[in-house]
């Protein structure tokens, strides 16, 4: 999850001024969390609002309400996140909250903190589908989310890349055919999913270490932000985030966004061991 919030905060600066680079600036004065880590930490709250986690529709359902609940408040304390058009009439209950049939990427930027809370890949989809589909039902935003929450999954269980990418492949055949400098030559802004999603894994396939896998996915173009953040959720599981990144952007994020952090790991390190 901090990898997301990193990402974000770090690609916020040049979501619309694109750097087609690595030797960036890390952190600058205009660096912000936007949307991104705002309803990141609103799954992670719903989440948490819901453990012990049960698998039954049953609870599923309860589970669904939290996240539509979390998504609403956390937006609405963040009114200046940077939010879509179609989700900002969905926050203020124009459809009265009803899902708007989105593949926007929005479904993946959010979705980090699910993996930790899952002992399986089935648990895991499970989840994923539960707290996406309260907005992006579309079959794509669906297919987004759960593609960087497998992703991230496989990761804490210590699979290699060769692995991750195997799977990865199955929903995005087309990472296969990625190529890294052709992105930062051509790669343009794009929103959705299905133009977001496989490019933010590659990133992380072709990355050394979490820092250079954040640079990476900013420095290809696009929705900066946002690929940022679905590049270093995974980031964080595979290689763990140096203390010298950890600690200096931790404190620049908002209060509000601190404590979530700080109950989510609490939370976590209550559960049982994945298996």
């Amino acid at each position: 999850m901090l990898g997301a919030l990193i990402g974000d905060y770090v690609g916020s600066r040049y979501e619309f001024h694109n750097v087609r680079r690595k030797d960036f600036e890390f952190y600058t004065k205009y660096s912000r969390n936007t949307d991104d880590s705002v309803l990141t930490c609103a799954v992670a709250d719903a989440l948490m609002d819901c453990m012990p986690l049960e698998f039954d529709e049953k609870n599923l359902a309860i589970l669904r309400v939290a996240a539509a609940d979390q998504i609403v408040a956390w937006s609405k304390a963040f009114p200046d996140g940077g939010y879509g058009g179609m989700f900002r009439k969905w926050m203020h209950g124009v459809n009265g909250y009803q899902p708007y049939n989105s593949f926007g990427n929005g479904s993946a930027m959010r979705i980090s903190a699910v993996p930790y809370f899952a002992k399986n890949i089935d648990e895991v989809k499970k989840l994923s589908k539960a707290v996406t589909a309260v907005t992006h039902n579309h079959p794509e935003g669906i297919k987004g989310a759960e593609a960087i929450a497998v992703c991230i999954f496989m990761a804490l269980q210590n699979e290699d890349k060769e692995a991750i990418k195997k799977v990865a492949c199955s929903y995005y055949p087309e990472i296969e055919q990625l190529d890294y400098e052709t992105l930062v030559e051509t790669y343009e802004f794009n929103e959705t999913c299905q133009g977001s999603v496989p490019q933010a894994i590659y990133c992380f396939l072709i990355s050394k270490d979490f820092e250079d896998c954040i640079r990476t996915a900013i420095s290809i173009g696009g929705d900066s932000d946002t690929i940022g953040a679905m590049a270093g959720s995974i980031a964080e599981a595979y290689y763990g985030i140096p203390d010298y990144i950890r600690d200096t952007a931790f404190e620049m994020f908002p209060e509000k966004i601190q404590d979530c952090y700080k109950r989510f790991e609490k939370a976590i390190q209550g559960q049982p061991e994945s298996i």
